[in-house]
């Protein structure tokens, strides 16, 4: 039997921190509001084990009380306020210094292979374990740290897996900020010889803000997530794209999008996704004027006019849905399902995203959950620098998705261990998976990983 043991449960705050200081409030737009009722993003890295003589816990502890007095919104929490004269609730992040979650955990007996390589190919059941954050939704922010850490010291590596609360940053803000971290870790760099925080800022000019949402749309539903006992189980998959898979397939729809009538460059993610898309699609017997949707998370900053800086901290994921039917989709190539997704992604315009802004204030809705039976669901990228960052120790030897909420349709792309490779994580009904695994015209094009229980991992 495994024995995860938690050895300490701490906060971290920024480092000279004082009560009373000034502290900044953050106003939160409709895109980040719209994650309300979304769990914490739950991640992994996992790490070669240092060498001895390492004070792993208390290095990465004040290393990561010097990267928050940077980063200092992670270590905030977010507060609600009611509306009085209206009945309705308003949300804000307020920079208070309250402090991280940082939790030192030992699993001894569990090492690197037992986790990259479980036996079976499933994920052991205490897989959960390693995570900080799990079941907490945004919404809870106001009481729980918005930002939580875990390190896990296996038998051969170090496990640090983390959630964070997707109101206060996206992916390209935690990375940016992990680099950091990372860097003050391994080289001792004065936090003062990094730039201030550029803050992403409020940039809706015509909406007041805080926004009021109606107390009906902040309630949080109880059955948020679950999925129905009559519905078949759900799988993990991690597949693999090397670079020579990518070159090919971005040959393919270029060369069929030529075929099309169109001048226009298809990128190697977009062929990898209009592959996975196309044969998703073809193995999970829908009927053929089913409406399908693709949904891609975003980074927005450079689609405004005028854009915001590219390294600003904040949320600045936009949601654009690529829609068509089963049997367009099937009557079609690569080329024509990649091209789709390109003019959706172009169509993510100042003007788009303003007006969608516009009418979200006017009649707030959030979402229990972000994942449908017709929909794939994309979050990640695989331009994150994930294998960049190194406490000095090593590179991180794999990334993997952490428990959080699942369903059929669900990816996460992220770069592979290769350079130019790419890893697509899935979560798919078990019968869909297994027609896909048998896929011929799917595989010649891919490396399948792992295969995993959805209510233990991604």
């Amino acid at each position: 039997m495994v024995h995860i043991v938690v050895i300490s449960d701490t906060i971290v705050r920024p480092e000279n921190y004082e009560d009373g200081s000034e502290q900044v409030k953050i106003h939160l737009t409709p895109w980040d509001l719209s994650f309300l009722r979304t769990e914490y993003a739950q991640r992994a890295l996992i790490f070669p084990q240092p060498n001895p003589g390492t004070h792993l816990i208390s290095q990465l502890k004040s290393s990561l009380s010097a990267a928050l007095k940077i980063f200092y919104p992670f270590a905030g929490r977010l507060v609600k306020i009611d509306n009085e004269d209206d009945g309705t609730k308003s949300f804000i992040i307020d920079c208070d210094g309250s402090g991280v979650k940082f939790v030192h955990a030992s699993a001894k007996t569990v090492s690197v292979r037992d986790v990259l390589e479980p036996a079976n190919g499933t994920v052991p059941d205490y897989w959960s374990e390693f995570f900080p954050a799990n079941g907490v939704q945004s919404w809870e922010g106001v009481s729980k740290p918005l930002i939580a850490f875990q390190v896990t010291e296996l038998k051969d590596g170090v496990f640090i897996g983390y959630g964070y609360n997707h109101l206060v940053a996206d992916g390209t803000s935690f990375w940016s900020f992990f680099k950091t971290w990372t860097e003050i870790f391994s080289t001792g760099f004065d936090r003062k010889s990094f730039p201030p925080l550029p803050l992403c800022g409020w940039f809706l000019d015509g909406i007041d803000y805080p926004i009021q949402i109606p107390i009906s749309e902040t309630v949080p539903s109880s059955h948020a997530g679950l999925v129905a006992p009559s519905l078949p189980h759900l799988e993990k998959k991690i597949f693999r794209f090397t670079s020579a898979h990518i070159s090919k397939l971005k040959a393919k729809a270029n060369d069929e999008v030529v075929g099309y009538g169109e001048d226009l460059k298809i990128s190697s993610f977009q062929a990898v996704l209009g592959h996975m898309w196309q044969s998703i699609i073809r193995n999970s017997d829908l009927n053929p004027e089913e409406v399908i949707h693709c949904k891609l998370a975003m980074d927005i900053r450079q689609r405004l006019n005028p854009p915001v800086k590219k390294n600003c901290f904040g949320n600045m994921i936009g949601l654009a849905a690529t829609t068509t039917t089963t049997r367009e989709m099937l009557d079609n190539g690569l080329g024509w399902v990649a091209l789709q997704l390109n003019k959706t992604v172009r169509s993510q315009t100042n003007e788009e995203l303003r007006k969608f802004a516009d009418n979200w204030v006017k009649s707030p809705k959030i979402p229990n959950r972000l994942v449908a039976n017709n929909s794939l669901v994309v979050a990640g990228s695989p331009r994150f620098n994930v294998f960049g960052n190194d406490f000095g120790w090593g590179k991180p030897i794999a990334f993997r998705g952490g428990p959080g909420i699942a369903g059929h349709g669900k990816i996460l792309a992220y770069p592979g261990t290769e350079k130019g490779s790419m890893e697509i994580h899935t979560s798919l009904w078990s019968h869909v998976l297994d027609k896909l695994l048998a896929d011929q015209e799917f595989l010649q094009h891919v490396i399948a990983v792992s295969c995993t229980p959805a209510d233990c991992s991604l």
